[in-house]
């Protein structure tokens, strides 16, 4: 099987103050969120100039991956398309089907099984090449917590985390990975026809990389799965614990310091920046 491109798809944030509010609007649409309230959650990025650092990351993911593709011999174009913002999924499928590409490869930023991770994305996809009506056939490649080489990057991260807290004279740091809850009804949904849930993979993704992690420190490293950035009404069951009850109850119980993996992003943007802090 050959193709033509490779289409990063991505989330997408505001570049800027002016486009906070209808970034969220894209973000919420459908839900009949008023903009007062958007412009309320907004304010969290005005604590960052009002803009989020996922854009130039992607652009930096976008260029180490053609980089990589290269190396093994594989000269496509990777082009970012993301669902909420400029560069918009349209964009990038009109940029491809202009060039002549016919067979679009997809890699979407998001690597667990889920609604809101992986089939929205198809089906913005698939509503933009409807839109286009030109002849793209557009694959993906399939979730990708547990290939080889993220399971590495977050080794890699838990392991000099944990230096860094033996630096600091707290080698017994307590391992906690955070990821963004889902509701109930999605976690159950998520695990139709795959050996594992959202959370299930979480899961698996956690032992790889504490058993990794420990055997570069030399010693087990015991750890538990939470959640964050619950959102929608208070009656519906989402994902537990919150990560915030969690390090609170951990407090109590007599920890003093805490590596918190961020194991459900690949790269930051505001859940890490201001959710986590």
């Amino acid at each position: 099987m050959t193709y033509d491109a490779i289409l990063l798809a991505g989330f997408g944030g505001p570049r800027g103050p002016e486009d906070v509010v209808p970034f969220l609007r894209n973000v919420t649409a459908g839900k009949g969120i008023p903009d007062e309230r958007l412009t309320e959650v907004g304010e969290h990025y005005g604590l960052f100039g009002g803009r989020s650092p996922i854009n130039e990351l992607t652009d930096a993911l976008r260029d180490a991956f053609a980089d990589g593709l290269r190396a093994e011999g594989i000269d496509l174009p990777v082009i970012v398309g993301n669902r909420n913002w400029d560069p918009y999924t349209l964009d990038a499928l009109r940029e491809i089907a202009d060039a002549g590409g016919h067979r679009v490869l997809t890699v979407i930023t998001a690597a667990y099984s889920s609604y809101s991770g992986c089939r929205q994305y198809r089906e913005d996809i698939a509503a933009q090449v409807e839109r286009l009506g030109v002849p793209l056939q557009v694959d993906k490649v399939r979730a990708y917590f547990n290939t080889p080489g993220f399971v590495a990057a977050n080794v890699d991260a838990v392991v000099a985390a944990y230096r860094e807290s033996e630096a600091a004279g707290h080698p017994d740091a307590d391992l906690v990975f955070v990821t963004h809850s889902i509701p109930d009804a999605m976690e159950a949904s998520s695990a139709v026809a795959r050996p594992a849930s959202y959370a299930g993979q979480h899961e698996e993704l956690a032992r790889l990389v504490s058993a990794g992690a420990g055997e570069v420190l030399g010693r087990e490293l015991p750890w538990r799965l939470v959640f964050c950035s619950r959102s929608g009404p208070p009656q519906m069951p989402w994902l537990e614990p919150d990560v915030n009850d969690a390090l609170a109850e951990m407090a109590e119980a007599g920890s003093t310091a805490v590596g918190l993996a961020p194991v459900g992003v690949i790269m930051d943007h505001m859940e890490g920046v201001y959710d986590l802090d």
